[in-house]
Parts: structure tokens; C-alpha cells; sequence
């Protein structure tokens, strides 16, 4: 057996992708792993600090890291659809955005760098942990949000106002799809390595895809967002067709992405191979 360390966050759509490989029900090809569990930009902190073999990432973070990790074809969160959303309490106007205090659930999540775009002069942020968001919108504590993962089913219900889908802003910006977060693999691992590693994490989206309920108690264990509905609607946004395999649409999203942000200087040039 071979034991790697794997990270990834407690989110439904994770937990989901991930339960069939970590706890051995299905073949991992002599693999081990030890899971190490962590929000968005965590996981992008520890990418940074080389101490995860495989890891989920912001695309905006892989960009910073390309020089130590590779990405897997599978295990991506990307579509149509599936962007963050600013909220906040009232309408506001782009004006209003830029001299308003906006929470964020990371500098480097791709969520962020989507606002930058939309929004260059908007720079009153504030860093917390993505689950904390609505709460701070919601008692003053700041005058925006910014909120990935199950927080878009939620806001709504909340009295909240969604002041834009940044996610629709990227498609009609780039025509193509939104890259949220993928998984990569250490860059020193040898092509056998990352190619078993890629198989595995493969079978183990398809088995959840195909035994849906056999990874129920484990996104239960996790869930920010308690409630079965919201998990289901969350597992069926981000786990999709490009999840098992980016494809070619998929590639040219990721591509397109990392392009913008060196256009904009986000980013130095890009000079590894992105994909395994």
C-alpha cells in the first residue's frame, strides 16, 4: 500500500466525489489516503505550502502553484450556472460595491478573483471562512458578501438580495464555462503515479454517481447546510459530466481562465504544462 495525503473540503459535493476512495469501496489500486479536511482557502494555503500529494484548489490559487502540482482530469467543480454570487441586504449599485466593506471567502478563490474582474475597484475586503458570510451580511458587520458553495441556496430565504452572478459574468465575459476548483496531484509524482491516482478518483465519482445513496451518511457527517434538499440541489450543481472528465470544453474553460488572469496581471506567465 501506498499512503497519500489527500485534502479536500467538508462540502457535499467533496465529500460525495471523494467517500468511495477513502473508505475502500472501490478497487484504489494498492492507494491509501489520509484525508485532511479544510475550507477553500485552506486547502489553497497548504497547496501553497507544498504539504498536500493531492488537493482540492481554486483555479485562481492552481495559478500561484502550477510549479509543484499538475491537475487531474477528474474531480473538478465547472459548468454553467454554478458561479458565486454577491448578496447583500439591499440592492446596491456598482458604485455602492466599490466603497462597500465585502466579505470574501479567500484572496485566492476563483470566486474572488471573478469579483476583481467584475468589480477592480472594489479592494474593502475582508477575509473569513465562507460558511460565517451570510451571518456578517446579515448583522451589519459588513455591507456585502460574497458566497460559494451551498450559501446560493440559502441567501434567498434569508431576506437577502442578489447583487450579481458572477458566474453568469465570467460566461458572457469569456463565452465558456466557470471554473471554480480542481483537483491536482504533486508535479514530482511519476506519470504511473498520477495516472493511478486519476483512475482512481475517476471510479470513485462513478460510484457515487451510480450509488447515490451510499455516500449520504458521509455528506451528512459534513454538511455546513443540514437540510437533505440543499444538499442534493448542492451535489447536483457541482458534480456533473465535467467532474468525471473536464473534456475539451472543460480544458479550453481552465485555459481561458489562466489566460485572463495573466492578461490582467493577476498571475506571471504560465509556464507549466497545466494538465497531467
Amino acid at each position: 500500500m501506498q499512503k497519500l495525503t489527500l485534502g479536500f473540503s467538508p462540502c457535499p459535493n467533496d465529500t460525495f466525489i471523494f467517500d468511495a476512495m477513502v473508505h475502500n469501496k472501490i478497487d484504489t489500486e494498492g492507494l491509501e489516503f489520509e484525508v485532511v479536511l479544510g475550507d477553500v482557502e485552506a486547502l489553497n494555503d497548504k497547496a501553497f505550502k507544498q504539504e498536500l500529494d493531492i488537493t482540492k484548489l481554486s483555479y485562481h490559487a492552481m495559478a500561484f502553484c502550477l510549479d509543484q502540482y499538475q491537475l487531474l482530469h477528474s474531480g473538478s467543480a465547472l459548468g454553467s450556472g454554478v458561479g458565486p454570487l454577491l448578496i447583500a441586504k439591499r440592492q446596491l449599485s456598482s458604485e455602492e460595491v466599490n466603497q462597500s466593506k465585502i466579505v470574501i471567502p479567500g484572496k485566492y478563490t476563483t470566486a474572488n478573483f471573478l469579483l476583481s474582474l467584475a468589480y477592480p475597484n472594489a479592494q474593502n475586503k475582508e477575509e473569513v471562512l465562507f460558511s460565517k458570510i451570510e451571518k456578517m451580511v446579515l448583522d451589519g458587520s459588513a455591507d456585502a458578501g460574497l458566497i460559494i458553495h451551498e450559501n446560493r441556496f440559502t441567501y434567498a430565504q434569508k431576506g437577502l438580495k442578489k447583487i450579481i452572478d458572477l458566474g453568469d459574468f465570467w460566461e458572457k465575459e469569456s463565452g465558456g464555462l466557470v471554473p471554480l476548483g480542481g483537483i491536482v496531484t504533486r508535479r514530482i509524482f511519476d506519470k504511473e503515479l498520477q495516472q493511478k491516482v486519476e483512475r482512481v478518483l475517476r471510479r470513485s465519482i462513478e460510484f457515487a454517481a451510480a450509488n447515490p445513496s451510499e455516500s449520504r451518511e458521509y455528506v451528512k457527517q459534513h454538511a455546513q447546510e443540514m437540510d437533505e434538499g440543499v444538499t442534493k440541489q448542492h451535489i447536483s450543481l457541482y458534480v456533473n459530466k465535467y467532474s468525471i472528465d473536464l473534456g475539451l470544453e472543460g480544458r479550453k474553460a481552465v485555459e481561458t481562465l489562466f489566460s485572463k488572469a495573466v492578461e490582467k496581471e493577476i498571475v506571471s506567465k504560465i509556464e507549466h504544462p497545466i494538465f497531467i
